[in-house]
């Protein structure tokens, strides 16, 4: 059974058991938090491992066959340029379309934790590198120590041979491993699309945010069947541009109702490798940059989240000056949302409506109910992006064997 296939049958049955059984005591509902908890760290226990490893390994043999710099220049390019592009379309929607305002709400501004570069840089960067192991949730470490240290092994063949040999075994060990937790994930799907479909129905009742997530999808549909395959046929000349998103329907499933982006890393390197055929040291290099840094789709739902909350305090017009703030803010807020794969938009809206002032230091709490759903919709379109994005780099390094969409998993 094909793994996608999978998935579609534990949202399936995790939507079914949520419209027949919804939790009926706050009890109830902290055992499937716990749950989804636990299948969430389940889907990511095995990242770190085969980070680490598999980064090493293509640093090594990318450097070692000169192709370092090419295939870093196209990854970064590819990266910055459709965070670029959906912001830009994430603000061109929102000025044109007016959706209806949110009623101001009179809670009052809950504790907000000040949000710094100074200490995601640090992170980056700890006092020992064995610490980049350890952090789980921000991946960056780790892929800059595995980069050094595949990187540096290229610069003295006979030295590292044996540390080489080791870092390629345990990659190829480790992937088997992980690729045994993607098949458990299935099933654990079940619990995440049932709390899901809760917060869904929860948003959706209150009749409040219906024309915003109505116009997330539209978007949602604009990218994965428009943008994206016509980019994939003009600038890349791929004959079945579809292809690639049939070999994302999975990683996309996950991210979307997870509204993780670190959960579907493990099914982006499966379906990269397995799936489209791009090779190991591309395929270990682009999907985890692309996970870690690639938040186009953050960076769309935050510009059209702060013109909402804007638009709802205000009626009068939006400053030409403000729109430039508000593109440019959201944009490189995307970057900094590498040490939070859950709900990070959220919190770059919370961010932008802090650092805007003017009296809308409390904006962000008209979006709170809609927090789960908005930020799935990021999520989504960031695992596409990811898809999208690495077959291009593949592509443009020509690191790909074209797979028969029969062998597809």
């Amino acid at each position: 059974m094909k793994l996608w296939l999978k998935y579609l049958i534990g949202i399936g049955v995790g939507l079914v058991l949520a419209l027949i059984l919804p939790p009926s005591s706050v009890q109830s509902q902290a055992t499937l938090d716990f749950i989804v908890d636990l299948v969430i760290r389940v889907g990511r226990y095995t990242l770190v491992p085969v980070l680490f490893f598999s980064v090493a390994v293509s640093a090594f043999k990318l450097r070692d066959e000169k192709q370092l710099y090419r295939t870093t220049a196209w990854t970064l390019g590819v990266i910055v340029a459709s965070s670029l592009g959906l912001m830009l379309l994430g603000l061109i929607a929102a000025l044109m379309i007016k959706l209806p305002r949110i009623p101001i709400t009179t809670e009052k501004i809950s504790e907000v934790v000040p949000f710094t570069w100074c200490t995601l840089v640090t992170r980056i960067f700890p006092h020992s590198g064995f610490e980049a192991l350890i952090d789980g949730v921000y991946l960056f470490p780790c892929f800059v120590f595995a980069f050094l240290a595949g990187a540096g092994s290229a610069s003295d063949l006979n030295a590292s041979k044996s540390a080489v040999s080791l870092f390629d075994s345990l990659s190829k060990v480790f992937y088997i491993v992980m690729s045994f937790f993607t098949e458990i994930l299935a099933v654990g799907m079940i619990a995440v699309m049932f709390r899901w479909t809760l917060d869904f129905i929860a948003t959706v009742k209150t009749g409040v945010f219906n024309s915003l997530i109505l116009m997330l999808f539209v978007l949602l549909l604009l990218v994965a069947f428009v943008i994206y395959p016509v980019i994939l046929r003009f600038f890349c000349h791929e004959l079945h541009p579809y292809k690639v998103l049939y070999a994302g329907v999975c990683p996309f499933i996950t991210a979307f109702f997870s509204g993780d982006t670190n959960l579907a890393l493990a099914l982006h390197l499966r379906h990269g490798k397995e799936s489209l055929g791009i090779k190991r040291r591309v395929n270990a290099f682009a999907f985890p940059l692309f996970s870690i840094l690639g938040r186009g789709g953050a960076a769309l739902v935050q510009t059209i989240s702060f013109v909402l909350i804007l638009r709802s305090y205000s009626s009068l017009g939006i400053p030409v000056t403000d729109v430039f703030w508000i593109g440019g803010i959201s944009f490189l807020l995307s970057f900094a949302l590498a040490g939070i794969p859950c709900g990070g938009p959220f919190i770059a809206v919370t961010a932008m409506c802090l650092i805007y002032g003017r009296n809308f230091d409390s904006g962000y709490l008209l979006l709170k109910n809609a927090a789960p759903v908005i930020c799935a919709f990021a999520a989504g379109i960031d695992a596409l992006t990811a898809i999208f994005g690495s077959y291009i780099v593949a592509v443009k390094t020509k690191t790909v064997h074209h797979q028969e969409l029969r062998k597809y998993i």
